[in-house]
């Protein structure tokens, strides 16, 4: 349920509103009080549940709960550290549940990093907290986490996520580019279903360091990278320049786009669609994907948060299932 003072509860209101009668199935992972108060302002049901299989006898009528309560209220739009302990408690939960294989995936709503810091939580995110839950169990392939941002028909990933930009260069390495490659190029195959991917290699600097006069990183770092993927059999090319890599007719070449640093990625996926976009975690023995959005403060608990984003991630968590089940 995400940070239960932001729009997660509402968000996840809706979502049921929209699939109860289509699915994917859900079942949320939460506190009852605070689901039952964002449920009650469009008249929606929420019944507790004790596992996935109730979960799934119940959808259509009622949100399915697994109440881990909360020990202090939630006033919407004021996060707390106090709720800490319980928001990881549910993280922890979902990702045990689909590593058992009683669901087919997790879907995470949006949390505040600043309050789970205060309380002792030394994760800089869901990516990497979830990697560290999983990193002792098997998994068939390059080894992530890897985040993916993806929304009309773009897909990008990130060699840097949650740093200073100041500290990408420093952090940008030719092992973590490959890696970021190979587990790209897996996963639009096992979960996308694309057999031959096209992964199109950002720069990093203006114009891709132009021969080094702009930066060197693309001939030190990110040139040797691209080679080293093409060497093992992966259909990549760059470093391109970033701002002519996200036009209509560029997009066409790629199945997706390996960027640099955490805005070179977000802000083309978020003006394409700035509503609908989903955040998946590539290279992890669980399906995990989240809405493309934080947790909203500011109108949480005022009925003006759109669940587009949260409803695309619950359906393309079930597509990835899906697939990983069908292979």
């Amino acid at each position: 349920m995400g940070d239960p003072a932001g729009i997660g509860p509402e968000i996840t209101v809706q979502a049921w509103s929209a699939l109860h009668e289509t699915g994917p199935v859900f079942m949320v992972i939460g506190d009852s009080v605070n689901l039952t108060s964002a449920a009650n302002l469009d008249g929606v049901p929420v019944e507790k549940v004790s596992n996935p299989a109730d979960a799934a006898r119940v959808f259509a009528s009622a949100i399915p709960l697994l109440d881990i309560p909360l020990r202090v209220p939630v006033v919407a739009g004021e996060p707390s550290p106090a709720h800490a302990e319980l928001i990881v408690r549910w993280i922890e939960t979902g990702a045990a549940l689909a590593l058992s294989g009683a669901v087919a995936g997790l879907v995470t709503a949006p949390i505040a990093k600043a309050p789970l810091y205060a309380a002792g939580f030394r994760f800089p995110g869901h990516t990497e907290f979830l990697a560290e839950l999983v990193a002792q169990c098997p998994y068939d392939g390059a080894r992530g986490p890897v985040m993916m941002l993806t929304a009309a028909g773009l897909r990008v990933t990130l060699a840097t996520i949650h740093i200073p930009i100041s500290a990408v260069p420093g952090a940008l390495s030719i092992e973590k580019i490959v890696n970021t490659g190979l587990v790209t190029a897996q996963a639009l195959q096992r979960d996308f279903g694309i057999n031959v991917p096209r992964l199109a290699v950002s720069g990093l600097n203006p114009h891709a360091g132009e021969d080094g006069s702009l930066g060197t990183e693309e001939l030190d770092i990110i040139g040797p990278a691209v080679r080293a993927l093409r060497d093992l059999g992966i259909e990549a090319f760059g470093p391109l320049p970033a701002d002519t890599l996200f036009h209509e007719e560029a997009r066409k070449s790629y199945d997706a786009a390996l960027c640099m640093y955490h805005d070179q990625a977000l802000i083309p996926v978020k003006m394409l669609d700035f509503f609908g976009g989903v955040n998946v975690t590539l290279g992890l023995p669980i399906v995990r994907t989240s809405p493309d959005h934080g947790t909203a403060f500011n109108i949480a608990g005022r009925g003006l948060a759109r669940a587009d984003s949260m409803i695309a991630a619950i359906r393309l968590a079930r597509s990835i299932a899906d697939r990983r089940t069908a292979a």
